[in-house]
């Protein structure tokens, strides 16, 4: 994998993201571009077997909609990575059915919201770390997090993704923050990543 690689991989997701489909559509279109891109981070000894990303099925409990309230500070996540210590700055907290969740800014050129959740699935049926419902920097726009007017959001779990980390120990990713950990299950959006 290059540079340019994973520049075409940024650009499909966020067109796979911003585009018209369905969540079934959605959904065979990430296993096709997890299958076949080479910036995968499905490892390329998996890709020839990959039989696609596992999902919970559609729930439509998991689209909610939930006023924000302020936040200020900031926190660090060590990436363990290259990438180093990447500083977040709180946006806002959603107040969702689950519990408040931290919309998170990130501090670097560019920035972007940053969205992630370790909920009570986590480490049983979906990644241990937890999931994101969104990471703009990645160009994941428009299906977990959709602003609303009047200081509200609408959150999709059922677009909750696996970071590049939870396929391959290759990828470093920043995890959810103690603030944005639940006890709850949401049974929605994708599941643990299994080896074929």
């Amino acid at each position: 994998m290059d540079d340019l690689d994973l520049l075409d991989w940024r650009e499909r997701v966020a067109r796979l993201h911003l585009s018209d489909l369905d969540l079934a559509g959605f959904r065979a279109a990430r296993d096709e571009l997890f299958a076949g891109h080479p910036a995968s981070p499905v490892p390329a000894a998996d890709r020839a077997a990959f039989p696609g990303l596992g999902w919970f099925p559609p729930n439509p409990d998991a689209v909610v909609e939930a006023p924000l309230r302020p936040a200020s500070g900031t926190a660090s996540i060590d990436t363990g990575g290259p990438d180093g210590v990447v500083t977040y700055r709180r946006v806002a907290v959603a107040q969702t059915p689950w519990g408040p969740l931290t919309l998170w800014w990130i501090e670097a050129y560019g920035g972007g919201l940053f969205v992630p959740l370790h909920d009570g699935t986590s480490g049983r049926e979906s990644y241990g770390g937890g999931r994101y419902l969104t990471d703009t920097v990645k160009g994941t726009h428009g299906r977990g997090l959709s602003v609303l007017p009047s200081g509200r959001v609408r959150l999709d779990a059922n677009y909750l993704y696996n970071p590049s980390c939870a396929y391959d120990d290759r990828w470093a990713c920043p995890l959810a923050l103690p603030e944005n950990r639940v006890d709850v299950p949401i049974r929605a959006g994708e599941l643990a990543y299994r080896r074929p």
